[in-house]
């Protein structure tokens, strides 16, 4: 569960990836360690990954955010996606990522879905090969979106002009075929039968008319019995 870090010049969310608990053997007994693994973004494109090692939990994840916010580097985003399919590898671990249409969200593992939305990414589809371990998909999900690049960059370094990517073109399908949020309020809500409104208000009305007519007469009967029962 990602929580807000306090800076004064950023609003910043941290999700730890991982605890790790290690014991030390001395002559009163063994003395445990702690060290966390700590992702830190600003969901707006601007990532990091911090270690810190303490004696308590709580120490070891604030050195580690302490780290993190001191290697946090720019990613290059496309509306929500990245711009281009990548590799990556770390040690044994290898990761793919790619670019998806809107509404897609962020399909992934628990490791490599905390890079991606702490970077800001919401639609991008992942796989993770070779070893799960956590360190090194972090590793190998940050070395991934570090070699990013968009549409403009290639463009200036090559000297030429691009034609449209696969992934404008489907971001293009995405926003001419996607709902407006003005419509999907409007079906929230749901239709409202007025006619249905005015018979139920009607049949209230007439509901209480006839309670009134059938419980006139009885009443009538009563006060004509006490009236008669004097004069007997």
């Amino acid at each position: 569960m990602a929580e807000r870090i306090s800076d004064e010049s950023q609003e910043l969310e941290s999700t730890t990836v991982g605890i790790y608990r290690t014991a030390a053997v001395v002559k009163g007994g063994r003395r445990f360690s702690f060290s966390a693994l700590v992702v830190v973004g600003d969901r707006r494109g601007r990532v990091g990954i911090g270690y810190g090692k303490a004696p308590g939990v709580p120490a070891a994840i604030e050195k580690a955010q302490k780290n993190a916010r001191k290697a946090m580097f720019q990613i290059a985003l496309q509306e929500g996606t990245i711009p281009h399919s990548v590799n990556a590898r770390f040690g044994a671990s290898k990761v793919r990522m790619v670019p998806a249409a809107p509404g897609t969200g962020v399909i992934a593992g628990a490791t490599v879905r905390a890079m991606l939305e702490m970077a800001g990414v919401k639609d991008c589809l992942t796989k993770a090969y070779g070893s799960t371990n956590q360190k090194n998909l972090v590793k190998a999900a940050l070395l991934g979106l570090r070699s990013l690049k968009t549409k403009a960059t290639i463009a200036r370094i090559r000297g030429v002009e691009l034609d449209d990517t696969d992934v404008e073109r489907v971001l293009a399908a995405g926003r001419r075929y996607a709902p407006s949020a003005a419509v999907s309020a409007d079906k929230a809500k749901g239709p409202v039968n007025k006619v249905g409104q005015k018979n139920a208000a009607k049949g209230g009305k007439g509901r209480r008319r006839r309670e009134d007519e059938t419980t006139a007469p009885a009443a009538a009967e009563g006060t004509g019995d006490a009236a008669a029962a004097p004069q007997a």
